[in-house]
């Protein structure tokens, strides 16, 4: 630790602190512009300006680190003096019409410096620009006119994002942010994450979906986990009246650290599909509003009678964005209530069935997410990372600066390919051979970490050459690139699981162990699952294939997901079904019953992200009248029945071995 003076205040900090952090953990204001917490210190703005002892001049404390002894002052007539001068040359440099602007009255840093400092005017004629406004994104607008060039959208986009699509050109007074080689952001290599958006501290970068609907002041922030991907990630949703204004990234948040994808961020804020507000009945062959008791009537007098028939009863399937709650009950309700032999989740265990039948026998084989984080070697197989689970995607592609290497391994072409050292487009159905060849390679080359027999590796090399139709040095590099790997670690998705083989996750394993990504001090195997409750819904035996055989009635509880076509082609000729979604969709509108359920802002929930991270999701706005929740639903058709259930999700999700350690 390490003792310094701020203002006559004694501080104690950890070693390679900066005085600006120094400052903050001991409650004393130093007013940046430049700065963020999750970006590198970068020292540009200098509002941020100290005095400390034995230096002859003012110093950025943000860049500063501490220093035994060390004396600061923060507050001096000189420093207070300088710190006007500069954020006089700031409001000078571009058009800052205050009064116009979407940030101004409270939320735009700039302008919250200027009052702090008690500045009224600037004595400075400004120089107005006229940058051409970039409005060809779709859920952001650039006005250069507004930018004071503190690069944290440059940096958020390279540190936070890794993709490095933002940056500076010209020089001087015509300094300009732009997109890639000088284009439009909405014909860049954007990845749409908003990053930029949230980090930038005036109005710049203004968001589409919520500008000029109030003030931060007037909003109300509640924090909460995204329920787009099994990534987990925290965030923050901005209310007002009833309203999801915006979501942004939550800075504390364990698994993102503030960083978000599209699905995320911006598409629950465009959602186009048309809500179901009351229950309904096919009548007369037209879907009719009812009231619930009439509806939840209908619906267990139709199924009771089928419970205890096999095959000839109920089948059941759940969205796996539903809370853990919902989940279990819904398969208490249908597994142990009305004994269905057919009761399964949308994903149909496509991403998690062949790993949760591994975990059954072996325990939890899979690590956390926050190994990427130092990396240095990381395999991907069958997952583009790059488009279904974005934010793992990041955390790969921001490490590039610090050399870490990729291997690709997909039959189909990806978004990360050209960002992958190695692509190994290998045949489609071949991967257990390519593993397995990759084994051998470095069996025979005496690069494992761990001691593994191999009978007649170049017997099992030559045949991983013939049937993933990979030249044998591709096979060699990918393998002594991951063999070389201090900290590797290997990803694997769907390209992998909906093979549903337990043995080839096993081989995966036993390659994971063998180059040293797996062992006694960390786990670095990890599956990117399915959506929000992927795990969950395979901890509960809900990864099963849902193929009717006769079954008189269907209960699809799909919550406020999408219906996916195969899905309602399947229960097109369904001689009952009964419907338990927010939305309209195609599935809606072959139901017998519809009842109207909440949707993710609705409802708080639990969720178990991909590495096992337990989470809650919080209510963030009441539901319209006449719409209940999922667990109600399904507590309230179980009564009609006679069939009670549990509310004890934890011990249903813990009654399962888990392929990942629950926390």
């Amino acid at each position: 630790m390490v003792q310094l003076t701020i203002d006559d205040k004694q501080v104690e900090v950890p070693e390679g602190t900066t005085v600006l952090r120094a400052a903050e953990m001991a409650g004393i204001h130093i007013p940046t512009l430049c700065d963020h917490k999750e970006l590198t210190p970068y020292g540009g703005c200098r509002l941020c300006i100290v005095d400390v002892q034995g230096f002859r001049v003012p110093i950025a404390s943000c860049t500063l680190p501490v220093n035994n002894g060390m004396v600061v002052k923060t507050q001096t007539e000189s420093l207070r003096k300088s710190r006007n001068f500069i954020l006089s040359m700031f409001f000078s440099e571009r058009n800052h019409f205050c009064p116009f602007c979407q940030v101004s009255g409270g939320d735009c840093e700039l302008q919250n410096a200027a009052y702090h400092e008690e500045m009224t005017h600037w004595p400075i004629e400004p120089g107005w620009n006229n940058f051409v406004v970039d409005t060809t994104h779709p859920y952001f607008v650039l006005d250069n006119n507004r930018c004071i060039l503190c690069r944290r959208c440059v940096r958020a986009c390279a540190e936070i994002t890794g993709n490095f699509t933002l940056s500076v050109a010209e020089r001087g007074a015509a300094s300009m942010i732009v997109a890639d080689a000088d284009g439009l952001l909405g014909e860049s290599s954007c990845v749409k994450c908003g990053a930029c958006v949230q980090v930038c501290p005036t109005g710049a970068l203004i968001d589409r979906t919520s500008a000029y609907q109030g003030l931060d002041q007037n909003m109300t922030e509640i924090k909460s986990i995204c329920v787009g991907c099994s990534v987990g990630c925290g965030i923050k949703i901005i209310v007002r009246d009833n309203r999801v204004v915006r979501i942004e990234g939550d800075w504390d948040g364990v698994v993102n650290r503030g960083a978000m994808c599209e699905h995320g961020r911006y598409h629950p804020m465009t959602e186009q599909r048309t809500r179901i507000s009351s229950p309904l009945m096919r009548k007369n062959g037209q879907l009719q509003p009812v009231s619930w008791d009439e509806a939840l009537g209908a619906v267990a007098d139709k199924l009771k009678p089928l419970a205890g028939n096999a095959h000839n009863g109920v089948a059941a399937i759940a969205s796996t964005r539903l809370p853990a709650k919902a989940l279990s009950m819904f398969r208490e309700l249908f597994v142990d209530g009305l004994k269905s032999d057919l009761v399964t989740s949308t994903e149909e265990g496509m991403t998690t069935a062949a790993v949760a039948a591994l975990a059954d026998k072996t325990g939890a084989f899979e690590g956390k997410l926050d190994l990427l984080k130092n990396a240095d070697v990381v395999m991907a197989l069958g997952a583009n990372i790059a488009k279904t689970h974005m934010v793992a995607g990041f955390m790969v592609k921001r490490a590039r600066p610090r050399g870490i290497r990729l291997v690709s391994v997909n039959p189909k072409s990806e978004d990360m390919d050209e960002l992958a050292n190695i692509s190994l487009k290998n045949k489609p159905g071949s991967d257990l051979a390519l593993i397995e060849g990759l084994k051998a390679i470095i069996v025979k080359e005496g690069l494992g970490r761990t001691p593994l027999v191999i009978q007649n590796p170049e017997k099992v090399i030559a045949d991983a050459v013939r049937e993933t139709g990979l030249e044998l040095s591709e096979l060699s590099d990918a393998a002594r690139m991951l063999a070389h790997g201090v900290s590797p670690v290997i990803l694997y998705g769907k390209g992998i699981t909906a093979q549903r083989d337990a043995h080839l996750i096993e081989s995966l394993l036993g390659l994971a162990t063998l180059i040293g990504a797996v062992d006694k001090e960390r786990v670095g195997l990890l599956s990117m699952k399915g959506e929000a409750n992927s795990v969950a819904a395979a901890q509960l035996h809900l990864d099963g294939q849902f193929k009717l055989n006769g079954q008189q009635a269907i209960y699809a509880a799909i919550g406020d997901d999408y219906v996916s076509k195969g899905l309602a082609e399947r229960l097109a000729n369904a001689p009952y079904l009964v419907v338990q979604a927010a939305y309209e969709s195609s599935l809606t509108e072959k139901a017998d019953v519809v009842l109207p359920v909440t949707i993710w802002s609705e409802q708080e929930g639990h969720y178990v992200s991909m590495d096992g991270r337990v989470q809650k999701a919080e209510k963030a706005v009441a539901a319209p009248e006449g719409v209940r929740e999922n667990s109600d639903v399904l507590a309230e058709v179980a009564m009609r029945m006679n069939m009670p259930v549990s509310t004890d999700w934890k011990k249903s999700i813990h009654a399962r071995k888990s392929s990942v350690v629950l926390s």
